[in-house]
Parts: C-alpha cells; structure tokens; sequence
C-alpha cells in the first residue's frame, strides 16, 4: 500500500498491512543538537521548513512516513498584506519588542524557537479596526495568485501523503489579530465589532476556498488551524464559540463535501473538549493533533463520546523521546488499544523539541511499523 492508501484505510476503518508512522515537525535547537551529535549537517540543520525536500530526507533517515498536515494549500487567507515588520526596541538579554505581521507588539528573545509574549495590541476600537484591519481581510481575486498552478498542474503532481486545502481559520487567526488580552476586551466592550471582524474575515476565506476548489484542483483533505485552547481549556466560552463560529465552519464544510472532500481536520492547542462539539456538529471530523500535555488527552473519551464519526491524529507523548527504550516501550503500550479502536493514527503532538534522541526516533518508528491494524 502506499502512504496515503495507509493513511485513508486507517481513517476510514478499512483494512491496512501496517500502521502509517507520522510526524510534526522539528524544532530548531533540535536539529542544531542533532547536527553537533554528527546525525546531519549544519546545512540539513538551517535548510529545513516542514514539507520540504529537506523533511523528506529526515523522513528516509529516521523512519517516518511524512506529516499529515505537510501538503497542504490555498491561496493568501490572512491579513493580504500583513503588517510591516517593525522593531519597536531591543535590551542587552536579546529580547527584541516589536509589530508582528498579525498587528500585535510582541516580545521575543532572538533566534528563540518558542511563542513570543504579547505586550501590547493595535486593535483597540472600531477605528483602529476600520482603518487598520477591515482592509486587509477584504476579498479579491489577487488572494488566488496560483490559480494557474491549480487549474493547471496540482493534478498532475505525484505526492505520496494526503494532499489538503487550508480553509484558514474562524476564530484562531482573530485571536492572533488582537491577542488573548484583546480578544477578551472586545469581546466585552463591543462584541458586535466582533461579530463583524469574525463574519469578515470568515466570508473572505470561503471565498477563497471556493475559488481554489472552482479550478478544478482535487483534495484528499481540507485543514483548519484554529489556536484557540490552553492547558486549562478554551480561551473564549464554549458557548461564545458556537454563537461566533458555528455557521462558519458549517458553510466552509458543506462547501467542501460539494466537491467531494469528505476528510476535514482541525488543528487546535490545549485542552479542546468543549470545543469540539461544535467543531464535530458542524462537519470538522478529525482532531488534530490532540496534545497529550498535562491533562492526559487520548483519544478513549472522545471515541466513547462521539463515536466513529470522529478520528484523530495525533495524541502520542513525545516526551519518551527525550527519555529511553522504555519509556517508548511503555507509551506504545498505551497507544495500542486506541490503534484497536479504528480511525485513529498516533503522531507527535507538535515539534519534536531539544533533548530528543535521534536513536530514540528511530527505535520509535521502527516499532511503530511492526504494528499491524
């Protein structure tokens, strides 16, 4: 079988010779690590970005099949333009503040691979979003600048992985607009220029999914990135949520199951159980990747609670990696009884991080291919 028969067999509670092996991604403190330690160069170390033919190599080396979520295309579906990048300061620790594409002040240590803070917000009144923002989440036809690529070539192109359509995002990309602290403001301060911000953005990303799928480009799947949890749950009320994003992730799906994508994943952080009623009642049928974190998600209670309907993929600790054979041993023993459920495959919640062992990798997916489903 090949990689993406695997994949879809598993997906689909079809018979399957083995287990596919999946991966996220790397950090890069991880593959400078590995580059000291001898397993690449320091040219793999830099020339690395998932999906590329740099991740293909990785893959070949350490036993993976590829990523799920590493083939996936559409047009320009955020802010179009982005904010400039601008250097607001910088200390004498590394530390550099300044405006992120997304219109937010950030702070980061330079060269770090973690998430930077949030210091401050443009976003801060309907002015501010009228001027600064409502431009740049407007429809148009130059958001599909690869529609000849679409139309012409997509099909044509041999991939051995799922290859997927990203519908953006409803509520994650609004967050990353206005920040946590921002979001939560208006929210309460003026939650109709919410309603208007979220409905704008969303209609202007059906539009280009619409436009991608009119050219005739055939998807395996469609993908939503879609940040919105923490480690203690949802940063906005589950019932905000639905009110906000329901008819959203309704219309995109519909559009999608239209032209015969019938697998939609959803990428989402934290601990996301009481979101995934409306993302499962309104046509998103996969979790993506379903951290482990400090709350012990598998994939068990939300089988019993949604039943097949739903698949996962994702949900391995990859701190075992970081640890030693037994402890790979121990975690693979936990994943097989969810692998026995059916429309599930394990993956690395997210970048493998520094301290993992590149022997640890490979004794991994080496045992992970002997699993029979």
């Amino acid at each position: 079988m090949t990689n993406k028969e695997r994949i879809f067999a598993v997906l689909n509670y079809g018979n399957v010779d083995r287990l596919p092996v999946l991966q996220t991604s790397y950090w890069r403190a991880l593959l400078m690590e590995w580059a000291e330690q001898g397993h690449i160069s320091q040219e793999v170390a830099q020339g690395y970005a998932p999906g590329n033919a740099v991740d293909l190599a990785l893959n070949a080396k350490l036993g993976w099949d590829g990523g799920w979520f590493q083939q996936a295309e559409s047009g320009h579906i955020n802010l179009f333009p982005g904010f400039e990048y601008r250097e607001l300061s910088r200390d004498t620790e590394g530390f550099v503040t300044f405006v992120s594409e997304s219109g937010v002040i950030e702070k980061k240590r330079e060269g770090a691979d973690s998430i930077p803070a949030e210091v401050d917000y443009l976003c801060k009144d309907r002015k501010a979003y009228e001027e600064l923002f409502k431009p740049k989440i407007q429809f148009s036809m130059e958001r599909i600048y690869n529609r000849r690529y679409f139309a012409e070539e997509f099909n044509n192109i041999h991939v051995d992985m799922p290859r997927g359509l990203h519908l953006g995002s409803v509520f994650g990309s609004i967050r990353c607009f206005l920040s946590v602290t921002g979001m939560s403001y208006l929210l309460a301060d003026d939650y109709d220029l919410m309603v208007e911000f979220v409905d704008t953005h969303a209609e202007m990303q059906y539009r280009c999914a619409e436009e991608v799928l009119k050219t005739g480009a055939k998807f395996d799947f469609a993908h939503y990135w879609e940040d919105i949890c923490f480690r203690n749950g949802p940063l906005v009320s589950p019932a905000t949520f639905e009110a906000l994003c329901a008819k959203h992730y309704r219309k995109r799906n519909d559009l999608c199951r239209r032209y015969g994508i019938d697998i939609i994943s959803l990428d989402s952080d934290g601990l996301i159980d009481e979101l995934v009623p409306t993302w499962f009642n309104n046509g998103v049928n996969v979790m993506y990747p379903l951290e482990v974190g400090v709350w012990g998600a598998s994939v068990a209670p939300l089988r019993e609670k949604f039943g097949k309907g739903l698949r996962v993929i994702g949900g391995m600790d990859k701190e075992v990696l970081r640890r030693d054979k037994a402890a790979v041993d121990k975690e693979i023993e936990r994943l097989k009884p969810h692998i026995a459920l059916g429309g599930y495959i394990p993956c690395p919640d997210h970048g493998l991080v520094p301290g993992t062992h590149w022997s640890l990798v490979q004794y991994y997916t080496d045992r992970m291919r002997s699993i029979v489903v």
